[in-house]
């Protein structure tokens, strides 16, 4: 921990050097013509900060209701993400343009090691999007793009009880070189770090990330060159085998280097060319005072590649792209039965018919299809299609309906694959291709001061791979395939006052399974689910100098025979932040995760984690 502490200031100095540079120099040139925003941005939970670490793309999720997030320890150590009763192998992660992906198992699909600052809140794609989008995530994928850079910095500190403490500087440099009036040079930098002792025994954590991103801006194209790396160690009682008497850890390293240009022509088109390479390590221990009794250690490579856009061929008539190559491999103490490597490819096209009926009223009718094959497995066709109606008005209120079908398609990883077919991770090499069909109905209406949606949707899943165990064996686990068939309504509204914002949602979620197997008497994963979900955001600003945040989450999990305690829980993540009026630049704020402390067990038989307060400052500049 000292040796991280001190690379961490000097990384402090160095940005701190180069800021006051920059600064100067970004007086001297002109912004160039942005070019059109890709994603727009909607809030969904009221707190955009942790409060047990430094900031993650993956932070505070966990009251986002069109997401459903499952941690052992903080949601910044190790968290799987859901969408829509899916399990964290279902569910990708698309950052400009490409999809990142981790070759051994989707618990580590969530190391993406970007400052949340370099980003948009992320889309959730579902349905033909993620169909038409995604990659080898058969329910959903959050949609990440990049941030144009702005000129400035931030100077977080805070600190809070079990020894919690974390720091972090951002700097931001527009306009950084200009290479004519139109073509600027941005640039960007940030260096984190954060430990705790943990909110129980066992629970600690000590974590460090820098990453840096230089962006060229034309007047109609985007370029950005992004490196970043990532270093966590984590300690959980019973995090993957459900006994808390297993003071198990886990040491992961993620390095990622990433190129994107983006380009527009035409009226309504643009096309992306992305590529990344992503190394990933992990180091699992079974028992932290003995590792020898059990350990695994694997390391993962992934070059990407992708092209994908939209050519509007007239106002009627448009096709949406979208082609990712892949190649990966993995080298590994336990998963050696099968093959070590994979070459993959998808494509997708869907091409568009907009309709126009009377003023300000159309219908957009879309039907294509995706091919999914790689060097393993057989290659799987599915098609995609979706009918839209929208009215505008005038002052910008819009109403929508569409009616969608989609299929997609994923193979396992090989944690699921390749590993040995007995003991604590049983592996199961003859797992079939995953597929799924969704079925959607839904509706979104938009005002100057309120939003609301609704979606229906069916879908069943064949040969979803899901980790199960037997009742006498509940630490064990293994893999194997299940046919689920899901019924799911979503429900999102939003209000805004004067100093008020109320965000509020429900879901429901009605599942019926097959797994084929009489030895499988339960599920870890594709069976822990919330039956019923709410989620309350409160943002209330009576004053320039206050601000109070309020996240709520109530939910009814699925019945799970080795889960301790309630199956109904209710979370509350709180802050308050104060404005100085004396010194503008300051934030002065106090945090608390877990108000209520409910010990809940997110993953079944996995301790949940206690409360966690925090207080510090922001400085701006």
């Amino acid at each position: 921990m000292c040796l991280s502490s001190s690379l961490f200031h000097l990384r402090i100095y160095i940005v701190a050097l180069l800021s006051m540079g920059g600064l100067q120099l970004a007086a001297e040139v002109t912004e160039p013509e942005s070019i059109e925003t890709l994603v727009v941005e909607g809030q969904e939970t009221a707190n955009n900060e942790s409060a047990t670490s430094f900031s993650t793309p993956i932070s505070n999720l966990a009251f986002n209701p069109r997401v459903d997030l499952q941690a052992r320890n903080i949601e910044e150590a190790q968290a799987d993400l859901t969408i829509r009763g899916g399990i964290f192998e279902n569910t990708g992660f698309r950052v400009g343009g490409i999809n990142l992906f981790d070759p051994h198992t989707g618990h580590y699909a969530t190391e993406i090691p970007i400052s949340p600052k370099m980003l948009t809140v992320p889309e959730v794609l579902v349905g033909s999007s993620n169909s038409l989008l995604g990659f080898n995530s058969t329910v959903g994928t959050l949609d990440y793009d990049w941030r144009v850079i702005e000129n400035g910095g931030q100077l977080s500190l805070a600190a809070g009880n079990y020894g919690f403490n974390r720091q972090s500087l951002y700097q931001g440099w527009s306009n950084l070189h200009s290479f004519s009036e139109r073509w600027v040079l941005n640039a960007e930098l940030e260096s984190a770090r954060s430990e705790s002792d943990g909110t129980i025994r066992s629970g600690d954590h000590d974590f460090d990330r820098s990453s840096a991103r230089l962006q060229l801006l034309g007047p109609q194209s985007q370029t950005d060159f992004f490196a970043g790396y990532q270093a966590k160690f984590f300690g959980w009682p019973g995090m993957y085998t459900a006994n808390e008497n297993n003071l198990e850890t886990e040491a992961l390293k993620t390095k990622l280097i990433y190129a994107s240009h983006r380009q527009t022509y035409g009226e309504g088109s643009d096309f992306r060319f992305t590529s990344y390479l992503r190394e990933h390590s992990d180091y699992y221990v079974y028992w932290r005072h003995s590792p020898q009794v059990y350990n695994a250690a694997h390391k993962s490579k992934v070059f990407s590649t992708a092209f994908s856009g939209k050519h509007s061929f007239n106002d009627q008539f448009s096709l949406d792209h979208a082609t990712q190559l892949l190649a990966d491999s993995i080298d590994s103490t336990t998963l050696n039965r099968t093959f070590t490597d994979r070459a993959y490819i998808k494509f997708s096209l869907l091409p568009a018919y907009r309709v126009e009926q009377g003023q300000q009223q159309s219908l957009t009718y879309r039907a294509g299809f995706s091919w999914d094959d790689n060097s393993q497995n057989k290659g799987q066709f599915s098609p995609l299609a979706d009918v839209t109606w929208q009215k505008t008005y005038d002052n910008g209120d819009l109403d929508q309906w569409h009616l969608a079908f989609a299929q997609s398609s994923q193979v396992a990883g090989y944690g699921a694959i390749a590993g040995p077919t007995g003991g604590l991770f049983s592996s199961n090499p003859e797992l079939d291709r995953e597929l799924s069909n969704n079925l959607e109905l839904g509706a979104k209406l938009q005002r100057a001061d309120w939003m609301a949606s609704i979606a229906l949707f069916y879908r069943w899943d064949q040969d979803l791979v899901d980790w199960t165990y037997g009742s006498g064996t509940p630490s064990s686990r293994s893999a194997n395939n299940v046919d689920i068939n899901t019924l799911g309504l979503e429900c999102l509204v939003s209000k805004q006052w004067d100093s008020l914002k109320v965000l509020a949602s429900y879901a429901l979620l009605d599942k019926s399974e097959d797994y084929g197997l009489a030895t499988v008497d339960a599920s870890f994963y594709a069976l822990n689910y919330a039956e019923h979900r709410g989620t309350l955001g409160l943002i209330w600003s009576p004053l320039d100098t206050f601000q109070l945040r309020v996240d709520n989450e109530w939910r009814h999990q699925a019945e799970n025979a080795i889960r301790s305690g309630s199956d109904s829980v209710f979370f509350t993540h709180l802050s308050l932040s104060v404005y100085p009026s004396q010194v503008p630049e300051v934030e002065l704020f106090v945090a608390v995760d877990n108000l209520w402390e409910t010990e809940f067990e997110e993953i079944p038989g996995t301790v949940g984690k206690g409360r966690q307060f925090s207080a510090g400052l922001n400085y701006f500049w």
